[in-house]
């Protein structure tokens, strides 16, 4: 790479470009420097270069621009080709709904103007443009308000270039950003709050209303601007490396912004009722998402020394740092220790990543990104960052219980990664007390899918050997043994079934040919011994063959997949199939789990065979003990969501390919046409039509496009009648799914409860229960212990106090929730069906509260 690409780069850190210098001036004149001998003959390079490294490093934006200003001194061509190009960058962002560019573009301009590049006049167009757009979009009458999120991304972008510029605003165009703040002020006073509802990390947020009373992100920002603005706009976050080139800045003439348009909304839907409304309101939250939900973790009293725009400044520099970095993780988490800052943050930089990891409904990168950072963090800082993790993790335990479902899972598969790669060290004594309570306590849960987890990512002794300072947790460890096998040489039993095994077995082992292996079951296990006794031989003996790993399972189901498929041709059967599949690897879900989502994957089980097995009365049992059944639906219901995506993904490159073959086609039939119509010498004579050779070369190529064309729209047609196959699947899927939740809970739930307090209010007599403890936790500074926990594992405050059959139901409701919140895309479309079949008034309110509140639906529809 170019020393010059370098140094823009690095600017503003700790390298070796910039020697031992850490002044923002020296790394400046140093990167102009090199930059100023580059225009010369790299100038739009340069342009170019400049522009990714603003969008990508945005913590370094007061940098560049500043950099942006020097060099539009000496060459006001090149400012003024920037200011250009970042124009057509921004409105192609905006077209596009690229919210993370218009963003990072706002407060470069921003930038830009502080250094005297762009007008403060041509900024504040592109506020009120916002402005007006955001007003529009609110209005009942003009506008649509479904679509209030896009006007409040507006405005934020608004609000949140002000940390990066207010101050200049305010020297040099007092009146005009006045009136910007006035119609901000004004806007937020005819917005509807925006609730987050559905959104919540703690199941009890909106029932207590601290999810309905506390202002929304939109209304937070907006108080500590004003606070910003009461202090002078004097921002510790943000570097102002202008004002030392402020003398040399002010000659630079100052480029227009061309103007810009915010793109058209949709109509309000025509029919007015919910059903309509709440789709276009979930499509507009899909296409505008809030950026951040804030999970406060840590008492206040580690953020003391923090103002309050400091925090909204910090976790902008963290999430930009998270979104464009992902991939690099390495280098994610060098510039997340290295931000240009003074104070330290390494509890704020908890918070923000634990807030993205269980962000609802989904975080904005695969978990596994947020693990492997948290991770490379804790070797950066390891005199600090360990630390404030465990306290973390410390403080969610405490709260485990109100903790949504979804948000429970993801903290479970995060701890035992992040485990697995510090040698499964963490101090379990304290938690050992989890034993005394009962087996549905979400605490003594959580330890036992934590442990479950970790047996997977290594091996059952590795984990026994890491409890050994809280021996009594052996007993939440999955069985050691392996495969259930009902037909072993070692039960020193001989029966007719042990005997059919044996002799499938060999035929398998002698490769016989699937066909023969089906006619011997069709003739002789069959009819002798029936479905029961042929299914139960069949599985066992097939999935022991395919036992030794995972390669020997796939192995097996791609090899004697028809065989199944022949036993187990129809729904009832199948359900049959995954029950012998379950008693096989009762003592491993994991590899129940596999083997049931590759039967799946084969077309051997349909996923309505899957639900209606997990909602057998085994498996209801399970429901708040153990995560099994769960994961096994949740793997279902996501192949199912993930084959509608390829599909549309398909349709979509499919249809790409057939707008440029259909042109190639007319670019060749043209060509054609002209060869054919042109004249030439033969003989001396005018003959029409062109070399024969060529001819015929041009008549072959344009048959071969159009053929191509053709090939393209048969596979386009293949694939929507598929997508159509797979989309009244993913009805029929979700029809059956509710039906289930709503035949459990309608048998279990206590009549007339309308809340989860009410549940959980529910007492048990033998236990009692200290209701004043608190519900966050306090971290001593040594060690990071919780004051709530007591180092010999006893637990201050007594037992759990939900009842079994209370948990029971508060748990499957909050899977009912998750799930909806999950899938709220794929259910939307068959949410009349839904209301008409499952969603009745006759089903408990708290299952058609748990099914709104997953679709954001509002909660009297219920």
């Amino acid at each position: 790479m170019s020393s010059w690409k370098n140094l823009l780069l690095r600017i503003g850190d700790k390298s070796p470009e910039y020697g031992v210098s850490s002044d923002y001036k020296d790394h400046i004149d140093t990167c102009f420097g090199a930059l100023r001998r580059e225009l010369d003959h790299s100038q739009t390079d340069v342009l170019e270069f400049i522009l990714m490294c603003a969008e990508r490093l945005s913590h370094k934006i007061p940098l560049y621009g500043t950099l942006i200003g020097l060099i539009n001194l000496e060459n006001e061509d090149f400012g003024k080709q920037l200011v250009e190009k970042t124009q057509t960058i921004f409105q192609d962002a905006l077209d596009t709904g690229n919210c993370n560019g218009v963003r990072v573009l706002m407060r470069l301009l921003t930038v830009m103007m502080c250094s005297k590049v762009i007008q403060p006049s041509s900024l504040v167009a592109v506020f009120e443009t916002f402005l007006s757009s955001a007003a529009t979009t609110v209005d009942e009458e003009k506008g649509n308000p479904l679509w209030q999120s896009c006007a409040d991304f507006y405005i934020t972008c608004i609000l949140s270039c002000l940390p990066w510029g207010g101050a200049e605003l305010f020297e040099q165009v007092p009146e005009d950003i006045e009136r910007v703040i006035v119609g901000v002020e004004a806007y937020l006073s005819i917005r509807k709050h925006a609730s987050d509802s559905g959104l919540s990390f703690f199941e009890n947020d909106d029932e207590n209303g601290e999810g309905l009373n506390d202002k929304d992100f939109l209304e937070d920002l907006w108080d500590r601007i004003q606070v910003l603005a009461s202090n002078g706009w004097k921002v510790e976050s943000v570097p102002r490396p202008h004002l030392s080139f402020e003398a040399q800045l002010v000659a630079g003439k100052s480029h227009e912004f061309g103007p810009i348009s915010c793109p058209s909304l949709p109509k309000p839907p025509s029919v007015s009722s919910g059903v309509f409304t709440g789709k276009q309101k979930h499509e507009a939250e899909l296409k505008y998402p809030q950026r951040i939900h804030r999970l406060n973790i840590f008492p206040p009293s580690k953020h003391e020394d923090l103002q309050p725009i400091d925090r909204f400044v910090m976790e902008e520099y963290l999430l930009d740092v998270l979104l464009f970095f992902n991939g690099c993780r390495k280098e994610c988490a060098s510039f997340m220790v290295g931000l240009p800052v003074s104070f330290r943050y390494e509890y704020l930089m908890a918070e923000t990543i634990f807030s993205q990891l269980l962000m609802l409904p989904q975080p904005p990168f695969r978990p596994v990104y947020y693990t492997l950072i948290i991770i490379d963090l804790c070797k950066a800082l390891p005199g600090a960052f360990p630390a404030v993790v465990a306290g973390a993790v410390r403080t969610l335990f405490e709260r485990i219980a109100d903790l949504d479902m979804e948000c429970r899972t993801r903290l479970i598969l995060w701890f035992s990664h992040h485990l697995s790669n510090f040698q499964f060290i963490w101090p379990w004594e304290e938690w050992a007390y989890v034993l005394d309570l009962p087996k549905w306590a979400p605490q003594r849960v959580f330890v036992q899918e934590v442990l479950e987890r970790e047996v997977r990512l290594s091996y059952w002794d590795k984990v026994k050997q890491s409890i050994e300072n809280a021996p009594r947790l052996e007993e939440l460890l999955p069985p050691k043994s392996g495969p259930n096998f009902s037909f072993g040489a070692e039960d020193g039993k001989e029966s007719n079934e042990h005997e059919l095994s044996g002799k499938l077995n060999n035929m398998v082992k002698g490769k016989s040919p699937v066909r023969e292996i089906i006619s011997w079951i069709d003739e002789s296990v069959f009819p002798n011994n029936g479905l029961e006794v042929t299914l139960r031989v069949i599985v066992q003996t097939l999935l022991n063959i395919g036992s030794k790993s995972f390669t020997h399972l796939i192995t097996v189901l791609e090899r004697y997949g028809q065989v199944f498929a022949k036993v187990c041709p129809d729904e009832d059967r199948q359900v049959m199939l995954i029950a012998e599949v379950s008693s096989f690897w009762k003592s491993n879900t994991q590899m129940t789990a596999i083997a049931i989502d590759r039967m799946m994957g084969y077309r051997l089980v349909s996923n309505l065979a899957i639900v209606r097995w997990v909602f057998s009365a085994e498996n209801i049992e399970q429901f708040h003990t153990s995560d099994r059944p769960w994961e096994i639906l949740r793997n279902a219901v996501s192949k199912t969501h993930n084959r509608i995506s390829d599909l549309r993904k398909e349709i979509l490159t499919i249809r790409k390919n057939i707008s440029s073959a259909e042109e190639a086609a007319k670019e060749a039939k043209a060509e054609l046409d002209a060869a054919e119509s042109k004249l030439t010498l033969v003989d001396g004579e005018p003959v029409l039509g062109d070399n024969p050779v060529r001819l015929n070369r041009l008549k072959s190529h344009a048959e071969k496009t159009k053929e191509d064309v053709v090939t393209l729209q048969e596979s386009l047609e293949s694939k929507e009648a598929l997508l159509v196959r797979a989309i009244e699947e993913n009805e029929a899927l979700f029809l059956l799914l509710y039906k289930s939740f709503s035949n459990v809970l309608t048998e279990r739930l206590p009549e007339g409860t309308r809340t989860l307090h009410e549940l959980k209010s529910a007492q048990v007599d033998v236990m009692a229960v200290d209701t004043e403890e608190p519900p966050s936790m306090e971290l001593d500074d040594e060690n990071q212990r919780s004051q709530n926990s007591q180092s010999n594992g006893e637990k201050k405050g007594g037992a759990y106090t939900v009842g079994e059959k209370e948990q029971w139901c508060i748990t499957t409701l909050g899977y009912v929730k998750a799930f909806s919140r999950q899938y709220a895309a794929e259910i939307w479309p068959h949410v009349e069906k839904l209301d008409a079949e499952v969603l009745t008034e006759e089903t408990p309110f708290l299952f058609r509260s748990a099914v709104y509140t997953g679709l954001r639906r509002p909660i009297n529809e219920a």
